[in-house]
């Protein structure tokens, strides 16, 4: 399973976001570009995706931005990538011909993996990613004799 450059852009986004959360702080887009090396026009539009579908909220004015539209502890990476993806990206992926044994089988082997990956995404939440970069970021800053 790989994960597309639009999700990865789009989980990105909602980090700086998350980050901000606990302060009420928006970011602008070209704050959130270059935290995380995303191509301005792009966000943009993962923005604008993410912001019809309920998972940010975008304010007016000069200072202005995106913030998130929940807790961060409440919106699942699962959400995030159905959100960039649609639900139905993977059910849509592979429905052949299921006229033989075989296809069967493979079918319902590639219906546990989607419900297996599925089950991962849904336990990791925007917080549970900011806590793994804070430790990651902590674990850089110390030095050793």
């Amino acid at each position: 399973m790989v994960i597309s450059n639009k999700s990865e852009y789009a989980l990105l986004a909602l980090l700086e976001l998350a980050t901000c959360y606990p302060s009420g702080e928006s970011l602008q887009i070209r704050e959130i570009a270059a935290l995380q090396d995303i191509p301005n026009r792009y966000l943009e539009q993962l923005l604008a995706t993410l912001r019809r579908q309920g998972l940010i909220k975008s304010i007016r004015g000069a200072k202005g931005g995106y913030v998130l539209a929940r807790d961060p502890r409440t919106i699942t990476v699962l959400d995030a990538f159905n959100c960039m993806e649609g639900a139905d990206v993977a059910v849509s992926n592979c429905e052949p011909n299921v006229n033989t044994v075989e296809s069967e089988v493979i079918q319902e082997v590639w219906q546990e993996a989607r419900q297996a990956a599925n089950a991962v995404l849904q336990k990791y939440t925007l917080q549970d990613l900011c806590e793994r970069r804070a430790i990651r970021k902590h674990k850089e800053l110390m030095y050793y004799i």
